[in-house]
């Protein structure tokens, strides 16, 4: 970056870098509203984590850093993994899944693209827990799944099919797959279809099209939708509360446990801050790496 402050005058840089100091008025209630919301509550959190827990509850202003040497034993190590592991199963899921439906959308007519959609967005027009309680019903051991699998002769006896982590990776699948399928169509819907058929001319087999010009030309799209996923995911209580049972116990379920059950809100609090953390150096990570690729971010020379 040091090229482009040797053509600037040094007063214009200063000037420069004073007006980018603060954020026009226009952003201001966004950015009050994103502090006091947001932010805040972190901060308190983070205050919580550091304090001892009371006898009946509560906590003591103490300070300690127990809390956080407690979070990293190896029985909650576990459960962050399979956390990772389950939400990273469930975004790589929507994004197998995903992909086609979103190319079917991009490719399809007006009429047939329309209707695609609405099926798509018709889920959100019901409550996320009604959608989730309707899947438990559905999968229950008396539910239609297993007796029609015994009506076609597939089993004999009734099958219970939660309580089980494949029954939480399949709500979770349903739930957010069309938060990984919106912005892979938005990407598909900008790209031009004529690359890949030029590509055929110059003789690329239909893998080197996909793989060398599709995909990173729709690489935002797998971005976004993979963010918008993983992230929800990987904090998820309600769903492997409700398909999981006491079998499945995810990072959501434990912070909610130690705040609800246990009334252990500092080590609740640690916990939260460290799954809060893992996340935003996720994010931060990708969107740097989004940015140099995008040439909008470049590494300074010596």
């Amino acid at each position: 970056m040091h090229f482009l402050f040797m053509r600037v005058p040094l007063r214009w840089s200063c000037k420069l870098a004073k007006q980018r100091s603060f954020p026009p008025p226009a952003a201001w209630p966004g950015i009050s509203w994103a502090g006091l919301f947001l932010l805040a509550p972190m901060i308190i959190v983070f205050i919580y984590s550091l304090l001892v827990k009371g006898v009946y509850g509560g906590i003591i202003f103490e300070w300690t850093i127990k809390n956080y040497e407690r979070a990293f034993d190896w029985l909650y190590l576990q459960i962050f993994y399979e956390s990772l592991k389950l939400a990273a199963l469930t975004t790589l899921s929507c994004l197998l899944i995903g992909y086609p439906v979103a190319y079917v959308l991009a490719t399809a007519t007006a009429g047939t693209r329309n209707t695609l959609l609405v099926l798509l967005i018709i889920p959100f027009w019901t409550n996320f827990v009604v959608r989730t309680y309707a899947l438990k019903l559905l999968f229950s051991e008396q539910g239609p799944i297993s007796q029609m699998g015994i009506s076609l002769g597939l089993w004999s006896e009734p099958i219970m099919w939660s309580n089980s982590s494949g029954m939480v990776w399949f709500g979770m699948l349903t739930n957010y797959l069309p938060y990984m399928v919106l912005p892979l169509y938005v990407s598909l819907e900008k790209f031009d279809f004529a690359l890949l058929e030029a590509g055929r001319d110059l003789g690329a087999s239909a893998w080197n099209n996909f793989w060398r010009v599709l995909i990173p030309l729709t690489k935002h799209g797998i971005i976004t939708g993979s963010i918008l996923v993983f992230t929800p995911a990987l904090g998820e209580f309600l769903i492997p509360d409700m398909l999981g049972g006491a079998k499945v116990m995810l990072m959501g379920n434990l912070i909610t446990e130690q705040f609800l059950k246990m009334r252990d809100w500092p080590f609740g609090s640690a916990l939260s801050i460290i799954l809060m953390s893992v996340v935003v150096f996720g994010l931060v990570t990708i969107l740097r790496i989004w940015m140099k690729e995008d040439g909008k971010l470049k590494p300074e020379k010596a």
